[in-house]
């Protein structure tokens, strides 16, 4: 059996609490197994708790404190890691980048917009105008900001390996100005191409298919279970019951069948960049 891999508590404030509860249990003598007991929550997600990979619930923080005898240190301190994990991000999905980290796969299906690892900071302001105009001109900065940073890892060489999977109203309907889109396109094309990465779109003359009332993203790991994100206006979750995520896989292969292959998707693609430069010409 292949050694145990500490977790490296220096890299975020999650990670170190996630390292200082396991130190703890491990002090205390108590396995996975125990110390989730009487918590209500799975061994997979304490471990990615102890990892970083996910934030630490006040209920859990609680119920940790009482087993280990920590006199209040993790319900504390939970808010701490929880408001690390938001910084420019949503709430609801403040677990995602790191999962991204983690996984050894991704796959996505984008219904209504590009997904984030795609997305240019250009783009990604246009969502915040037309999404949710009021907000702050610094948050809207903060929010781009770690959008991006959620892109760095594409230059990892330990990357994940990526199958997206776009509806073609994505990168066709659009109030975005065309230069916009056009240099969010190339962007695709050059991310997918960089990477040996599989992209497939499907088209607008297919409207019922699989999966077509949200989104998701499958996160397959080499050391814990599957998982699945799936989000909507002010929501996010992540699956990790089994029998759903079987069925999320289920639902995404059936999805590949009717899109388009991965060669005429980014023929299509490459003919958006076209029309989009075209447009952005004749309006200067």
């Amino acid at each position: 059996m292949p050694a145990k891999k500490d977790p490296d508590a220096s890299r975020s404030v999650p990670c170190f609490y996630g390292a200082e509860l396991r130190y703890r249990r491990e002090q205390a003598g108590l396995t996975l197994e125990q110390l989730v007991e009487g918590s209500f929550r799975g061994i997979s997600f304490l471990s990615q708790i102890e990892r970083g990979e996910r934030g630490m619930p006040m209920d859990f923080a609680r119920h940790a404190d009482q087993r280990l005898g920590t006199d209040g240190f993790f319900e504390r301190r939970c808010e701490d890691a929880a408001k690390a994990r938001r910084v420019g991000n949503d709430w609801y999905s403040a677990d995602v980048p790191d999962l991204e980290k983690r996984a050894q796969m991704l796959e996505e299906w984008a219904p209504a917009n590009v997904p984030g690892l795609l997305q240019t900071g250009a783009y990604f302001r246009g969502l915040i105008q037309y999404g949710d105009p009021e907000t702050p001109p610094e948050e809207v900065e903060e929010r781009v900001r770690a959008r991006l940073a959620r892109a760095e890892l594409w230059k990892r060489e330990d990357r994940p390996t990526y199958w997206g999977i776009l509806n073609e109203s994505v990168i066709r309907r659009t109030p975005l100005a065309p230069a916009v889109m056009a240099e969010q396109v190339e962007h695709i094309l050059d991310v997918i191409r960089s990477t040996q990465s599989i992209l497939q779109i499907v088209p607008e003359t297919t409207p019922w298919h699989p999966l077509r009332n949200g989104m998701a993203k499958i996160m397959t790991f080499s050391d814990a279970p599957p998982l699945v994100y799936t989000e909507g206006d002010f929501t996010g979750q992540i699956v990790d019951y089994p029998a759903h995520v079987k069925q999320y896989r289920r639902r995404y292969d059936l999805l590949r069948a009717v899109a388009l292959s991965p060669e005429a998707s980014l023929a299509l693609l490459e003919d958006a960049v076209r029309t989009y430069r075209n447009e952005a010409d004749q309006g200067n």
